[in-house]
């Protein structure tokens, strides 16, 4: 069993910063690529930014120059620095994992349940 938990939503006002933070536990043998996805009201769930296994890094345009995502492999956990927040950023922050479990061939892709930021004065 894997479970990803996300942490760290928050109301927060414009021009505010905020970091949200996404942990990976179970029978886990190596994690791929992890990433960060949004889901406004009544719109589609969107790519805020990825990280490889390797360090490449690629933001939504929306997300460059504000969001820096990293990854600490040692604790399973990905971040996503959010700075000059705006109102539109509103959103559930899901992470998404792609992972390796213990006696499994194939990798298979893990969504955590999402930790909701509100951007509003």
């Amino acid at each position: 069993q894997v479970q990803l938990v996300e942490s760290g939503g928050d109301l927060v006002q414009p021009g505010g910063s905020l970091r949200i933070s996404c942990a990976a536990s179970g029978s886990i043998s190596s994690i791929n690529g992890m990433g960060w996805y949004r889901q406004a009201p009544g719109k589609e769930r969107e790519l805020v930014a990825v990280i490889t296994s390797n360090g490449d890094i690629i933001y939504a345009e929306s997300a460059k120059g504000r969001f820096t995502i990293s990854r600490d492999n040692a604790k399973k956990t990905v971040y996503l620095q959010m700075n000059s927040l705006k109102a539109e950023d509103t959103a559930v922050y899901y992470c998404l994992m792609n992972i390796a479990r213990f006696g499994n061939i194939y990798n298979r892709d893990y969504w955590g349940k999402g930790t909701q930021v509100t951007v509003s004065s």
